[in-house]
């Protein structure tokens, strides 16, 4: 009883310590997507940098990816929704620089967002072979974003810069994972009420990105 108490309060911890900053991030002014406010890296450090930056500073894509990294612990093999997202997001970041146009990007990618926190929020979500193919039709919007970063860039900063935000994403989303899947009882065969409240907190926050898109 005292072990399942202190996972639970545990995982409150790590709940807090994932959506409070994001809350707070939300209210400061509109940042650029990358380190070097709108340049496109010419060295293979910057474009490391800038692959790395991308997804944390904007906010619409660190959401989904802690997102996906908490709704990957409620499956067998989760681990193939994060997997999925990040391969899917180079697709689309080759996609953006050969110049085919994917439509109302900004908008599915805040959908997204909200869709995850919702899945994560249902008692019962989708099945994971599901889950893992929106992860990976999600991937290609948040990858044709990243992009938009290094058009013209030359290929050393290209090839860093894929890295960069490959590395990013897996890391966090790996890192959310684990840390979750320590606390919370894997016998459990619902979700526990934590991470379905931090599923509506995080669609929310999707609510949030989309008001902005149409109120500007």
């Amino acid at each position: 009883m005292h072990i399942r108490s202190l996972n639970s309060f545990s995982l409150k911890i790590v709940i807090c310590g994932l959506t409070v900053p994001t809350f707070l991030l939300l209210g400061l002014p509109a940042m650029a997507h990358h380190p070097f406010g709108g340049d496109t890296p010419v060295t293979i450090i910057e474009g490391f940098l800038s692959g790395i930056g991308h997804p944390v500073i904007g906010l619409d894509h660190l959401a989904f990816v802690i997102t996906a990294g908490l709704l990957a612990t409620t499956f067998n093999r989760g681990l193939f929704i994060p997997v999925a997202f990040v391969l899917a997001s180079l697709a689309g970041t080759i996609i953006h620089l050969l110049n085919v146009n994917l439509p109302m990007t900004e908008f599915v990618i805040s959908l997204s967002v909200l869709g995850f926190g919702l899945l994560l929020a249902m008692k019962d979500s989708l099945p994971g072979r599901a889950v893992i193919v929106l992860a990976g039709m999600a991937g290609l919007f948040h990858g044709y974003a990243y992009g938009e970063a290094v058009v013209g860039a030359g290929m050393p900063s290209l090839l860093a810069y894929l890295i960069g935000f490959s590395t990013i994403q897996m890391v966090i989303s790996s890192g959310i994972y684990l840390a979750v899947k320590k606390l919370v009882n894997r016998d459990d065969d619902v979700k526990p009420l934590n991470l379905r409240f931090v599923g509506l907190v995080l669609s929310g926050i999707g609510v949030t990105l989309l008001s902005n898109l149409f109120l500007g």
